[in-house]
C-alpha cells in the first residue's frame, strides 16, 4: 500500500509522478470489491482455508493466525494476488447468508445475525426500543373472559417477540 490513503477506508491514492499507477489503482479496486456490499462464507474464523477461491471472503475472529495474523475482526478476501484485508468501521454491514442474515460492526465487534436499530415501513417507525410493560387486565365491573383471553394472547405475543417487557 502507498503512504497516502483515503481517510475512512484506507484506499491507496495515486501520487504525482508515481510509477506503475495501475498497481495502486488495482489494489484500491480490489479493496472496494471486498468491502462494498460484503458477503462472507463464514464469520469469527481464525485460520485461513487451505484452498480459497478468488472472491471468497471471511470475517476474521479475535485471534487470527498464519496469513491472517495481525488482522483481528477484519474482512479477509482471497484474490489471484493473495489475501486482501478490509478493516471494519463503525456501522459496516456484511451479508452472512440466508440462515444468518446480516452482521453489523458496532462498538468494536461484529454483531451477527441480529436486527439492529429501528424498523421503518413507509416512513413510519414500527419497531424500536422495547417499551415498558403493559399490565394485564384484572377485575372490573363486567368480566368478559373471551376479551381478557384475547388481550392476554396479544400481550404474550408482544413479549415473545421482545417488543414489550413481561408484566
Amino acid at each position: 500500500m502507498t503512504e497516502e490513503t483515503t481517510p475512512r477506508l484506507a484506499l491507496p491514492l495515486l501520487q504525482p509522478g508515481q510509477a506503475q499507477k495501475e498497481m495502486t489503482h488495482n489494489e484500491a479496486l480490489a479493496l472496494l470489491d471486498l468491502g462494498v456490499h460484503a458477503a462472507v462464507i463464514d464469520a469469527n474464523v481464525d485460520t485461513p482455508p487451505a484452498s480459497p477461491v478468488p472472491g471468497a471472503c471471511w470475517l476474521l475472529g479475535a485471534a487470527p493466525v498464519d496469513a491472517w495474523a495481525g488482522h483481528p475482526r477484519a474482512l479477509a478476501g482471497w484474490s489471484t494476488s493473495g489475501w486482501y484485508f478490509f478493516e471494519p468501521h463503525e456501522g459496516m454491514q456484511v451479508w452472512l447468508g440466508p440462515e444468518r442474515g446480516n452482521g453489523v460492526f458496532s462498538g468494536g465487534v461484529w454483531r451477527l445475525g441480529a436486527v439492529h436499530g429501528k424498523l421503518f415501513v413507509e416512513g413510519d417507525q414500527v419497531v424500536g426500543p422495547r417499551a415498558a410493560a403493559i399490565m394485564e387486565p384484572s377485575g372490573g365491573m363486567t368480566v368478559d373472559g373471551e376479551a381478557r383471553a384475547a388481550i392476554v394472547s396479544v400481550l404474550e405475543a408482544l413479549r415473545t417477540h421482545g417488543l414489550i417487557q413481561g408484566g
